[in-house]
């Protein structure tokens, strides 16, 4: 046989595993087996080569075993370990909820470090409800729970539901979609999401009328409707009436047809079958609520994927973030934190390190001279104004903005300038901004510097606006929001006025004309309480400043308000005529004494001539 013999290369040093039984030993052969099975598992977990359990399956205890071996618990081994287990129980955590132990389970999850593996968290409640829709609303209660404390997570949620959404109604997924709405439908009704996001969904499928967007809408409503009929009226209102008129153009199937008028004979009932939430899983109080709002079709929307995967952290930051995590999940479930009692010397040294911190914050304090964040709250207020249906919506949104003290003053001028920009004046800014002086009374004093302000600067406001203005304090006026008091600075001569604020003040009297009556506004302006506040309306200083109002008051329809301001004017000219006619008999009376005077002296004169 000419062939050569087979070469056999030589294994790299370290890899070459332990002699098998007969084998010679000799060197590096003595090597144990258990230490090269470990040295291989802590080579491929440290490679990170086969996926996310390192390629190999290592039993619990074993597991276990081998955790407690690793010294260093900040290395990049401990942790890939470490976020296997947050893994492995969040999963557990979240397939085992149900009505009955959804409490404790809460507080075993708050256990878990939710900031690192809340995209674990998201991706297994999204994953749990697609394979159990009939526990959507159990889930729905976990994220309210968990979202009252941690937001973060009920916004990343919303936003992998709304991109799952999305791609199903692309690819015509029914089973998909209707999961996806499902969960969308619970999570308004525990109040995580806005309402308007339902109202965007029933909207967009009855866009477009076929059979399944028909169908989809139907089931959607079923969960929503309770909750949408409570938050915004108006809003089913219009939907209803869009699956009334879909029926009457009878352009779909009978089936589907059938299907809409289950949903009518649901809303008769007033939905007994489909309750928002049910007692057992109303788990959140009204004020630790917190609501999102998030657009359906907003592009931007992110699902952030890569906070599924494992990625590992500096020592440093690792351990930081332990300990942040454990000080957050500590206060939320309401207990002490461990070493609390510890040494003196410990403690003492965490208190300079948090002064020093303190020191650090106050010196580099950063000013904002670019207003941005004023900029920011001018923004949410005015998105919440006008995306309310009904003003009590909109103030109970704008008290839940937590506008901090001083800043209630921009809410006021928002109120403000948005009832002025409509062409016509819109009673649902003012029904607001009465809303809010009667809820909050800081608002008043607020709505009253306003008005000096607007009284002051009312010649730079155009005619519509300075109209709206108008109308809009008056409604503040005769339903007692604000006081009358604002009424002080108003003086009607024709030297404190000028044609827009005459116009401004005309406005605002008719329109309470309009509302009370003349007779109602006069019995009010004649009130004893009301004298110092409407004194300047009807000067009584001057015969000319009284002449002025009443034409003012007369000029504008509401002469019947100037009946004592005429009697007093009256009164003022009986009493000037009488003076100037004392006057004129003490002057006549005078000169007549002066020529008695002036007839004794002549003669007195001739007779001394004559002797």
């Amino acid at each position: 046989d000419d062939r050569p013999p087979l070469r056999r290369e030589p294994e790299p040093e370290g890899e070459r595993p332990p002699p098998r039984r007969g084998q010679a030993k000799g060197g590096n052969e003595d090597e144990d087996l258990e230490a090269y099975r470990k040295r291989k598992i802590t080579q491929i977990e440290s490679l990170e080569k086969l996926g996310r359990s390192g390629g190999v399956y290592i039993p619990p205890f074993k597991l276990a075993r081998l955790q407690q071996e690793i010294e260093d618990k900040t290395s990049p081994e401990f942790q890939r370990q470490a976020w296997e287990a947050l893994r492995k129980s969040i999963n557990g955590l979240v397939n085992k909820v149900n009505v009955a132990n959804i409490k404790n389970l809460v507080e075993e999850l708050f256990q878990e470090n939710l900031v690192r593996g809340r995209g674990l968290f998201v991706r297994a409640l999204v994953r749990a409800q697609m394979a159990s829709p009939g526990f959507t609303h159990v889930f729905a209660a976990l994220v309210a729970v968990i979202n009252s404390k941690l937001p973060e997570i009920g916004d990343l949620l919303i936003r992998r539901v709304i991109l799952q959404f999305r791609r199903a109604y692309k690819r015509n997924d029914k089973i998909v979609t209707t999961a996806a709405i499902k969960f969308m439908a619970h999570l308004v009704n525990q109040k995580v999401v806005s309402e308007l996001l339902a109202l965007h969904i029933a909207t967009l499928l009855l866009e477009r009328v076929t059979d399944d967007s028909i169908e989809v809408c139907v089931s959607f409503m079923q969960e929503v409707g309770k909750a949408l009929e409570e938050l915004s009226p108006a809003g089913s209102m219009a939907i209803y009436e869009r699956f009334r008129n879909i029926l009457h153009e009878g352009e779909i199937d009978r089936r589907v047809q059938y299907v809409i008028e289950g949903l009518f004979s649901v809303r008769k009932t007033k939905y007994k079958d489909y309750p928002a939430v049910v007692d057992e899983l109303d788990l959140v109080e009204e004020d630790d609520q917190i609501t999102h709002e998030v657009d359906l079709l907003d592009d931007t929307i992110k699902g952030e994927e890569t906070l599924n995967i494992f990625k590992a952290q500096p020592p440093e930051e690792y351990a930081a973030d332990e300990a942040k995590w454990k000080h957050i999940s500590a206060e939320i479930l309401g207990i002490e934190e461990e070493g609390e009692a510890g040494s003196d010397s410990s403690t003492d040294s965490e208190e300079e390190e948090a002064e020093q911190r303190a020191d650090e914050r106050a010196t580099q304090r950063i000013l904002d001279f670019t207003e941005q964040d004023l900029v920011n709250l001018r923004r949410s207020i005015y998105l919440v104004i006008m995306s309310s249906v009904h003003f009590e919506e909109c103030v109970h949104k704008i008290l839940k903005l937590n506008i901090s003290e001083g800043q209630e003053k921009e809410v006021c001028t928002m109120l403000i300038d948005c009832c002025a920009m409509e062409k016509m004046f819109n009673r649902f800014f003012a029904l607001q901004a009465e809303r809010l002086c009667r809820l909050v009374p800081v608002y008043q004093e607020h709505f009253a510097a306003l008005f000096d302000m607007q009284f002051n600067t009312v010649h730079r406001l155009e005619t519509n606006k300075l109209r709206n203005i108008g109308k809009f304090f008056a409604h503040l006026l005769y339903t007692d929001a604000i006081p009358w008091a604002i009424l002080t600075q108003v003086r009607i001569t024709e030297e404190t006025t000028t044609s827009s604020s005459r116009i401004f003040i005309k406005v605002i009297f008719q329109e309470l004309c309009e509302q009370w009556g003349i007779k109602k506004l006069s019995e009010r302006l004649k009130e004893p309480d009301m004298e110092p506040f409407v004194g300047g309306l009807f000067p009584t200083d001057h015969v000319k400043n009284m002449r002025f109002a009443i034409n003012f008051f007369t000029a504008i329809g509401l002469g019947v308000l100037t009946e004592d301001l005429r009697k007093a004017l009256a009164h003022a000219q009986v009493a000037k005529s009488n003076e100037a006619l004392a006057r004129a008999i003490e002057e006549e009376s005078s000169s007549d004494s002066d020529s008695d005077s002036d007839s004794s002296s002549s003669s007195s004169s001739s007779s001394s001539s004559s002797s």
